[in-house]
């Protein structure tokens, strides 16, 4: 197992020793900066775009003059470091938590299926809304209730694909395509010949049989931007935090085996004592010593392979659907989010109760909304097949699959459509991978890497992110004789689940 073990020892530096300069404006370094600031360090964020946030950021659309995200980026229950982040920075309220998800059929059954979790304790608070997933026979469902069953006992001491495991279980092509992948593909954005084995578990596991609240969602109700600009920002400055956007770093500035400072790309330095680098794995090397670059730890990254994510935006002027989200069964639309209702900050407590497990009732388009229109964001993850097709081509294809499941709403006019990819939005999580991910150490004494790529355990996730950043200022903390836990504990196994594992 590759490890970014230091050759020097670490020396315990006095509490004097409190400038720390974070390089990279993006979840982990922002991670990273809420827990040094609030422990009364000097924290200075350097960020080379004119915006914080990383890939989960906004931009300006010149023909609406909406502010729309480049992806849509949710949060499940599981996420405990996210949530307690949010919570620190004071962006909680921007996120609206979804108690329940929306199914949609595959062609030619496409029913919506309301899906939550009944009073039963974990593991089996979703089995009666599985159960009622009319797209799956009797024998389907006990095929994925085998594989379930299974997978919380497995272990593997060696990794592999997660496919080659379900081909193992018997777990038919129909179960893996309109079950295994359809939830994996949106939490890892990876096909299952290239998913790990341990990373799929991870999913399953945390997020839905080990707690009842593991699986519930959190979307955010406005654009990424301001969660960043608007809260985020401003709670880091409270703290005394120096952020600084269109500040690129060009190179890291050594002295006697430690880190003294970066020089920016216009010239200029500034100086540290602590550093973390928050940036993508692609461009670590780049700002690292030379005399680093054939470093094992530093070399391996060139191992870690990405995967794409294209969200499309549509704009009509009427309401297709008034539900909030949506999730579809075997087509290229994934996940629909309806941005205008998610938008309007309603409580899930003042929307019309659903049938649980039945067909849902959705209004006509126009019905009750008036002449208001409607924008929705459907999500593609692991959309390397896209790249035969051409913007438009995707745009009406997704176009069609709204209007199948939305018959009634025909009537409905596209007025516009845009579709941003981020084509190195998540690493693969391929097996094995986690032995090439790096420790939040570094080769350099005063030198922390954080990002969702370190090894944190968890895979290419905001709960990543944030995570590797809470253990990069575990590290500092530590080294400044302020030893501190910054990470949160996971959500507890329910009773049943931990009898159940025995």
């Amino acid at each position: 197992m590759t490890e970014f073990a230091t050759e020097h020892s670490t020396p315990s530096l006095a509490e004097s020793v409190r400038r720390v300069v974070i390089v990279g404006g993006g979840l982990a370094g922002l991670a990273a900066a809420s827990a040094l600031a609030a422990r009364g360090m000097a924290v200075t964020v350097l960020e080379s775009r004119p915006r914080l946030g990383g890939r989960a950021s906004s931009i300006v659309d010149r023909d609406t003059g909406e502010t729309i995200d480049n992806c849509q980026h949710v949060a499940m229950g599981c996420c405990t470091s996210f949530r307690h982040f949010c919570d620190a920075t004071g962006c909680s309220d921007l996120f609206e938590t979804q108690k329940e998800l929306y199914f949609v059929g595959p062609p030619g059954q496409t029913k919506v299926v309301r899906f939550a979790a009944s009073s039963l304790p974990a593991p089996l608070h979703l089995a009666s809304s599985f159960l009622r997933m009319p797209w799956f026979t009797l024998g389907e469902k006990r095929q994925i209730a085998f594989g379930l069953r299974r997978l919380t006992k497995a272990r593997l001491e060696t990794d592999r694909s997660f496919q080659a495991w379900l081909d193992e279980q018997r777990q038919s092509e129909t179960v893996q395509r309109r079950f295994w992948h359809l939830i994996l593909v949106s939490a890892l954005s990876e096909s299952l010949d290239r998913i790990s084995f341990h990373h799929a578990r991870k999913v399953f596991v945390d997020g839905f049989l080990s707690c009842r609240e593991g699986w519930e969602v959190s979307i955010p109700t406005v654009p990424l931007d301001d969660v960043y600009e608007t809260r985020i920002a401003a709670a880091l400055r409270k703290h005394g935090a120096d952020i600084r956007v269109k500040s690129g770093v060009r190179r890291l500035v050594m002295s006697g085996g430690h880190v003294v400072g970066v020089e920016l790309r216009d010239g200029s330095e500034v100086a540290g004592d602590e550093f973390v680098l928050a940036v993508p794995q692609y461009l670590v090397k780049s700002m690292l010593p030379d005399e680093l670059s054939e470093h094992p730890g530093v070399a391996a990254l060139d191992r870690l392979e990405t995967a794409p994510i294209a969200s499309v935006h549509l704009w009509y002027d009427q309401p297709l659907t008034e539900l909030p989200h949506a999730t579809f069964v075997d087509r290229l639309s994934q996940w629909m989010f309806n941005r205008t209702v998610l938008s309007s900050v309603q409580p899930p407590s003042c929307r019309s109760p659903l049938p649980l497990g039945g067909e849902v009732a959705v209004s006509a388009a126009g019905e009750g909304g008036g002449e208001q229109g409607c924008r929705l964001q459907v999500v593609i993850s692991a959309a390397h097949d896209l790249s035969g097709m051409s913007e438009k081509e995707v745009i009406a294809k997704v176009d069609a699959e709204l209007r199948e499941v939305w018959p009634d709403n025909h009537e409905a006019r596209l007025l516009k459509g845009r579709m941003i990819t981020e084509h190195r939005a998540v690493f693969s999580p391929l097996p094995g991978v986690d032995e090439i991910r790096a420790l939040q150490q570094s080769p350099i004494p005063n030198l922390q890497l954080a990002g969702d790529w370190t090894r944190t355990g968890w895979p290419a996730t905001m709960e990543g992110a944030v995570r590797s950043g809470y253990l990069a200022a575990e590290n500092i903390l530590g080294r400044c004789g302020a030893a501190a836990s910054v990470v949160p504990s996971d959500l507890p196994s329910a009773r049943l689940f931990r009898w159940l594992m025995s």
